[in-house]
């Protein structure tokens, strides 16, 4: 038998005797304890000795492995040493999971800033993107919730009245009170769960409005899809500042109520990242800029509702 055949059972019996359990190794090999029973005692078998003894602390080496054990040790370091050096490339990936607006609409147009001030990082973003996909490998992860002591905050955001320019026209020239009336409401599920954003009911109800069946409209689960129905003049929705003020800057959007109409969310967009991701100076590098332009987001929210 080969040595490199061994390579799983050597692994199983290092962790067994530095750990001194069968359920330990297991559990730092992801495996089950009766597998790494099965791998040290087809070492036994093979080498005709035994290698762990039980004791009173738990499994100890034998004196046949007692010998053997620094060289094993070593050899595990080497092989993950050697790993390292052809992997070199990973450490210069960082692989996103993030909610699809929150990539499309904010991440995805600072990205190119990110690249220009640390050229060199590629990024796989939802299983996409330059890098290539690594199963299990997810080194940050963005998402828009509730406040979470495990992410970093960046910003909250401010939902308010949107439109197309030309149904902001229209209802501009409507009696302000019945605006609504004739124009159809898109409900977006996006901010549903957040206790500060109202429904479309509640919000006409806080405006003082009239608008006959508040409730009826077209629901979307995206932001994406409600602000393409938006911009396509099929009606209004409630949309977040956060995500939104780059289109409204470009006049693609309007807001026909203006922006003290608005409401701050409770929930805030915020970041985690893995413990071990953070070992890597890319990771770092791009965590501290991603808290930066959350930062500016947050500042540029609270100078557009003050205008």
């Amino acid at each position: 038998m080969v040595a490199p055949t061994h390579l799983k059972s050597f692994q199983a019996l290092v962790h067994a005797s530095q750990l001194g359990s069968l359920k330990k190794a297991a559990d730092a090999l992801s495996i089950t304890p009766a597998a790494v029973g099965q791998r040290v005692k087809a070492l036994e078998t093979y080498l005709g000795v035994e290698l762990l003894l039980r004791g009173r602390s738990g499994l100890q080496p034998s004196p046949a492995l007692a010998a053997a054990l620094p060289r094993l040790v070593a050899a595990f370091s080497n092989l993950e040493a050697a790993a390292e050096i052809l992997d070199l490339h990973r450490g210069q990936e960082i692989h996103i999971a993030a909610a699809s607006d929150v990539m499309e609409f904010w991440l995805k147009p600072r990205l190119s800033q990110f690249r220009q001030e640390y050229p060199g990082v590629s990024f796989c973003i939802n299983g996409e993107g330059d890098a290539p996909l690594r199963v299990g490998q997810v080194d940050c992860e963005l998402r828009f919730g509730s406040q979470h002591p495990q992410f970093d905050t960046l910003f909250p955001d401010y939902v308010v009245p949107v439109s197309s320019p030309a149904n902001q026209q229209r209802i501009a020239r409507q009696p302000r009170r019945t605006r609504l009336e004739g124009f159809p409401l898109l409900h977006l599920d996006f901010y549903r769960n957040d206790q500060n954003v109202p429904d479309w009911p509640t919000w006409i109800r806080r405006q003082r409005l009239r608008r006959t069946a508040p409730e009826r409209g077209i629901r979307f689960q995206r932001v994406t899809d409600a602000v393409d129905a938006v911009l396509a003049d099929a009606g209004l929705t409630l949309g977040g500042m956060a995500l939104l003020s780059g289109l409204v800057e470009q006049k693609k959007i309007g807001l026909p109520f203006g922006i003290a109409s608005g409401v701050w969310t409770h929930h805030v967009y915020q970041v985690r990242f893995r413990p071990d991701s953070l070992q890597r100076p890319p990771v770092r590098q791009f965590r501290r800029w991603l808290i930066e332009r959350g930062a500016e987001t947050r500042q540029q929210l609270i100078q557009l509702v003050k205008k």
